[in-house]
């Protein structure tokens, strides 16, 4: 088994020997090379790194110009990554590397993507609630037999790896992309610990924009060979409503009555009719486009990179 391990870093330079120490110590037996991706720390991440290459001839390392955000630093793992298997996770030391052999172990039973479910969580309140929350209701509008869908501590076969969409903030939805492509996926509990160094990246806004994504991905499943039946069908529901509008004004105009509540229906159903036809044309082309067009190549983010030999 080839393992490559993708770690994205952002200003996690305490945890980083640690880290690379336990992964080296729980992936004896494999042929695997450790790929960190500095998304463009500040904290002196890169030179910790650079260490760890001197330390180990496992470790590769990719320097971004700037901080471009964890899709993109996963997305350039993944270019450089080789092997059968990939496994992904955070660099803050939360998720501990003495579960990658369980994680592995899961796999084999013929999964495509192993997730890591933090069922004891050591997080804040605010932060371990409102994930809870998302999760379910993702979970449930999806069908998806997971807890933990947006868990960044992963294991999946490389061919899921290479034909995952990673743009915007859609790391976060990789499962369920696993799941809409047909692929086998589960998940473990796996231990999760307090964090002890640096700052979390969470914010409140996470969860506006994951209900954004989540929309992405089932409209993408569902309506990406045939976009028009759904922007069609919603746009048919408002120029409907904008036609019963119209109606309506005409009727109570004929009856002689409210003329100003009349003109106001006339042109509430026309404003309605003239929107129906614009979101059947348009709606999420931008989006939609987004995910049609080729993939960037990963060196426009990179600044410098220090590779071994694919294994």
């Amino acid at each position: 088994m080839k393992i490559s391990v993708v770690i994205p870093v952002y200003n996690e330079c305490e945890t980083l020997d640690a880290l690379a120490e336990g992964i080296i110590e729980h992936l004896q037996g494999h042929e695997f090379r450790i790929i960190f991706v500095d998304d463009g720390s500040t904290d002196g991440s890169f030179d910790v790194l650079s260490r760890l290459r001197e330390r180990f001839d496992c470790v590769d390392i990719i320097r971004f110009r700037r901080n471009f955000g964890k899709p993109f630093a996963l997305a350039a793992g993944f270019s450089r990554a080789h092997g059968d298997i990939a496994l992904i996770m955070d660099a803050d030391l939360q998720d501990d590397p003495k579960e990658i052999p369980a994680l592995l172990a899961k796999l084999e039973e013929g999964f495509d993507m192993v997730c890591g479910w933090k069922k004891q969580r050591h997080d804040p309140w605010h932060k371990v609630i409102p994930s809870r929350i998302f999760n379910f209701a993702i979970a449930k509008a999806f069908g998806a037999n997971l807890h933990d869908i947006n868990t960044g501590f992963k294991v999946m076969r490389m061919e899921v790896a290479r034909r995952l969409p990673l743009y915007g903030e859609m790391h976060r939805m990789i499962a369920l992309f696993a799941l809409q492509m047909g692929y086998r996926v589960t998940e473990i509990p796996v231990e999760h610990h307090p964090r002890r160094h640096g700052r979390s990246k969470f914010g409140f806004k996470r969860f506006y924009r994951g209900a954004i994504d989540a929309f992405t991905v089932w409209f993408l499943s569902h309506f990406r060979e045939r976009p028009a039946h759904f922007f069609g069908g919603v746009g048919a529901l408002i120029r409907i409503a904008g036609a019963g509008l119209a109606l309506a004004s005409i009727i109570l105009a004929l009856c002689g009555g409210w003329p100003l509540l009349a003109l106001a229906l006339w042109l509430t159903g026309i404003l309605f009719l003239i929107g129906g036809g614009l979101f059947w044309g348009l709606g999420l082309l931008a989006e939609w486009r987004l995910y049609q067009r080729p993939a960037p190549d990963p060196a426009i983010w990179i600044a410098e990179e220090r590779l071994g030999a694919p294994h």
